[in-house]
């Protein structure tokens, strides 16, 4: 059914005549298995029923939805690449104090057979005593592929830093998308409870003339039929409801078991001062998706020079500094060691080739990915404005036609009450006031629905849900 199946990564779609074809908008949500679906609970439940409104409902999803908490620990490992690729570039320093006593036996270390004319050499020498205090230091002076590897990991960490602005589109998305279908279920109770209470009253009415002998039993039995065909309809559409609210529970993180009540209802109201032209230009400057997409091409080519510079040469430089005596640091006095190195590569088998190959791959299904994008937000824009131009007219057709089914059923019940019809007439004429109200329901619930989705087209649900939707 409509509006159960949030889809991560695409825009989610709006078959509205199948809505309409199907009925209640308040069918079992289908278990998708998103991320986007579930949450981390936010602390114990209260005893009170506690009330939500649509503005708060996106706050929490953006506070404790799961799509959204991992989505910002993505962000913060790319994080991480970029300082593990800077760590190339950077100096580092290490200190070192150590002190050794030896004792050394010069027959053992090859000395036995040393003669100094009249000099005794010992057999032992020691123990004596080495200390020493230094500073290391080394620095890639310059290396190519370093510094390439570091732009293309700063470039995809930009790109999952986007990444998280689109999930968090996706997360109010299938926010609203759960919150509005709970209003429809509501809708839908309340609809049905006007028409057992219509029902009811036509039961009574048929069991007193049916007392009085001037309707048949038939009329009688037809009466509690519809009454009781109402009432369970009624028990599924308050069943539907619960089950719709611990989805949107759980999607936006409340405790488990806790009551709470909407307090928006969302009404009809037209979405004005966008055109799709407009919408066409503000979605290629600030969908997330798409700059995402933008920074990973990027990221890809700076990765293709880095594998190529593979074979450029790099300078580096080692350096230590200390103190070192014996027997202890009274002694002691300054040691310098300075290297300089430059690195030449001649042959490294085919590692380098192999790199530029696997680098290159990546490179063209990145720009493949981008033009694909771009094709996907033309697409997505302008379904999503034929979506909201023609859920818009079924509003207007559907609250039209609850009007005539209610002055039709008005005209069949003043029928019956003067005999010249059976209740037939006014049973059929209370199911095409139910379908009306139901279809109304269903095609509000795809208008409101087509109006965020064209907020997500354009890569605005985040700032601009509410305002879409017409809520405060």
């Amino acid at each position: 059914m409509l509006g159960r199946q949030p889809l991560p990564y695409q825009l989610i779609s709006v078959p509205i005549l199948l809505t309409l074809l199907l009925g209640s908008a308040g069918s079992t949500a289908a278990q998708t298995g998103s991320r986007f679906s579930g949450s981390v609970p936010s602390g114990p439940a209260t005893r009170t029923t506690i009330d939500l409104s649509l503005q708060e409902a996106f706050q929490r999803a953006l506070k404790y939805n799961l799509g959204e908490i991992e989505s910002s620990q993505n962000t913060r490992a790319a994080h991480a690449a970029r300082l593990r690729s800077l760590n190339a570039l950077l100096p580092n320093l290490t200190a070192r104090i150590g002190g050794t006593i030896q004792q050394l036996d010069l027959a053992a270390e090859g000395l036995g057979g040393l003669k100094i004319p009249g000099v005794q050499l010992p057999k032992v020498v020691g123990p004596f005593g080495v200390e020493d205090a230094r500073g290391y230091f080394s620095q890639e002076i310059f290396n190519w592929s370093d510094l390439k590897n570091w732009k293309s990991a700063a470039e995809a960490e930009a790109a999952s830093q986007y990444s998280y602005k689109s999930d968090r589109n996706l997360v109010v998305i299938t926010a609203g998308n759960a919150y509005l279908l709970v209003i429809s279920d509501q809708a839908t109770v309340d609809s049905i409870q006007a028409q057992v209470k219509t029902a009811q009253t036509l039961v009574t009415n048929d069991v007193d003339l049916n007392k009085h002998g001037l309707i048949a039993s038939i009329d009688l039995l037809r009466a509690r039929v519809e009454l009781q065909t109402q009432q369970q309809r009624l028990i599924a559409a308050e069943n539907q409801v619960q089950i719709d609210k611990l989805t949107l529970a759980r999607v936006i993180g409340l405790p488990m078991g806790q009551e709470f009540q909407l307090t928006d209802s969302v009404p009809y109201a037209a979405l004005d001062g966008m055109t799709q032209e407009r919408a066409l230009q503000q979605a290629i400057s600030t969908r997330p998706d798409y700059l995402s997409t933008k920074a990973q091409v990027h990221a890809a080519e700076l990765a293709r020079q880095a594998a190529a510079a593979e074979n450029y040469p790099s300078l580096t430089t080692n350096t230590n500094y200390g103190e070192i005596g014996s027997p202890n640091f009274g002694s002691a006095h300054g040691t310098l060691d300075f290297a300089l190195t430059l690195n030449i590569p001649i042959y490294q088998g085919s590692r380098v080739r192999a790199d530029k190959l696997h680098t290159d791959s990546v490179l063209q299904q990145r720009k493949a990915e981008l033009a694909d994008m771009e094709g996907q937000i033309d697409e997505q824009v302008r379904t999503a404005f034929f979506n909201l131009k023609s859920s818009s007219e079924l509003v207007s057709v559907a609250e039209s036609n609850v009007e005539l089914a209610g002055q039709t059923l008005g005209q069949a019940q003043d029928r019956f009450r003067a005999g010249v019809a059976d209740n037939l007439e006014v049973v059929q004429a209370q199911e095409s006031v139910a379908a009306a109200n139901q279809s109304y329901i269903s095609s509000l619930f795809a208008f409101n629905l087509a109006k965020i989705s064209l907020a997500q087209a354009i890569g605005v649900t985040e700032q601009s849900a509410l305002q879409y939707l017409g809520a405060k």
